[in-house]
Parts: C-alpha cells; structure tokens; sequence
C-alpha cells in the first residue's frame, strides 16, 4: 500500500512539473542557454547544427532547468571589404530535463558575438600606404605630401576591412518562444 502512494506521489509530481513546464511556454516566453560548440562567420554554414545546454526561463520562475536546445545556422556573412561578419541561429526543438519534447518557433533575441580589434590593420594599413605614397608620389610626380596621402588612403582601406564574428562555446544566447506545440513521445 505505501509502495502505491509513493508512486502515486511521484506520478504526481512528475505530471505537476509537466503542466507547469507546458503553461512556462507559451508565445514570447524567453529562455536562456549556453552554446555548445563555437561558430564563426568564416567557418559556419547554413544547414548546420547548433545546441543548447543549461536552457533555463530568463525570469527565473524555475519552470524550465536544465533542458536543451536544438536547431541550426540559417544564414551566414563571412566579413570582406565594406562587409561585417555575420552569423544567424534558428532554434527548433526543446527537450526537457525530463524528456518531454516541444516543436518551437524561435527568435534568438541576444547573444554576444566577438569580434577581433581591427586596429593593428588599420595601423598597418596607414604605414604601407604612407610607404607606398611616398615612393609613388616622389619617383613619379616628384611631390612631398604623398606619403600623408597613401597614409589616409591605407588606413581608410583598412578600416573598411571588417572582421569575421565568433560566437564561443559556453556563450549565453537568449531565445523568445515564437510558437510551441507539444511532441508526442517516441
């Protein structure tokens, strides 16, 4: 007899935490999880796989701990002249901590991307053009004044250059719920 109200309780339970979970999810509600693996605007492609652990509601009710999850890069900017580096995220599926699995819509909300400083570049670009104007405007011209020229000309070239973004391992992204239905068990 105490066998079954044991049972019965943690029967309960477990169906009290799916009912709460379930109600936690509706549209707009918005979860937070650490990436699993690291991407990068030079490295990632559309199709490929990317996961959450450690999901969690952002506001801290406790309805959702521990769950994952899963979906996968929709679009993809590698950086170039004039172009920054972009990456973007679809998330898909929610599991549970307790394996209860929900079809969602999402919209990755915050996430911090990474980006290397770009002033040895411009810096860099600022003396190879100082050198070069310089030669130029002396051997061809015979006028002073081209290396400030060639030295405007490399740094704004540099600065134009924009840099590729890395999103690492073990980075917060934040995902709103857009629309959720319930999958039935496997």
């Amino acid at each position: 007899m105490r066998f079954h109200r044991t049972a019965l309780s943690v029967f309960g339970l477990f169906l009290a935490s799916a009912i709460a979970a379930s109600a936690a999810l509706t549209q707009g509600t918005l979860l937070n999880g650490t990436i699993d693996a690291n991407y990068s605007s030079n490295h990632a492609y559309v199709g490929q796989r990317v996961s959450l652990s450690n999901v969690t509601n952002d506001d801290g009710s406790g309805t959702v701990t521990g769950a994952r999850m899963y979906g996968t890069v929709v679009a993809v900017q590698k950086a170039g002249q004039g172009t920054p580096g972009k990456i973007r995220f679809h998330f898909t599926e929610l599991v549970l901590a307790n394996g209860t699995r929900y079809a969602i819509d999402s919209r990755v909300t915050e996430m911090k991307a990474v980006t290397k400083n770009n002033a040895a570049k411009e810096i860099g670009g600022a003396v190879a053009g100082m050198l070069v104007g310089n030669a130029i405007g002396k051997s061809l011209f015979h006028l002073g004044g081209g290396g400030v020229v060639g030295a405007a000309g490399g740094f704004l070239l540099a600065k134009n250059n924009r840099q590729d973004i890395n999103v690492d391992a073990g980075t917060i992204v934040q995902v709103r719920i857009l629309s959720v239905t319930r999958r039935q068990a496997r």
